[in-house]
């Protein structure tokens, strides 16, 4: 898969999930529309990441990583409610935003070699 592709399917992960537990919740937090922000920054960044945009590649990296760690909190936060419908939608997003994060590593070892 190419980091323009997991960019992308990381975005609609965060839009849905995210807004599926936004809207699941009955006491629902602004903060809980974090991760669709993230995936609309995503979804927007796609076709420069697409074009080879170096700048746009390294920002949504960061932006991933980032969002990995920002997630372990509602993470925690789920399990110590023992919900398990959050705790399955906040693994999603992690599991996808670690296996992003894997792929663009890949993609930034594979360029190093060629230059």
């Amino acid at each position: 898969m190419k980091p323009f592709q997991i960019n992308l399917v990381n975005a609609c992960v965060l839009i849905v999930i995210g807004l599926w537990g936004y809207l699941a919740s009955t006491s629902s937090s602004p903060t809980a529309l974090i991760p669709v922000v993230f995936g609309l920054i995503f979804a927007l960044s796609t076709p420069p990441f697409k074009k080879g945009n170096r700048v746009v590649a390294h920002i949504v990296v960061l932006l991933t990583f980032l969002l990995i760690i920002a997630l372990f909190m509602p993470l925690r936060g789920a399990i110590g409610r023992q919900d398990m419908a959050a705790i399955i939608r906040v693994s999603i997003m992690l599991l996808v935003n670690i296996f992003a994060m894997i792929i663009y590593i890949r993609s930034f070892i594979e360029a190093r070699k060629k230059a």
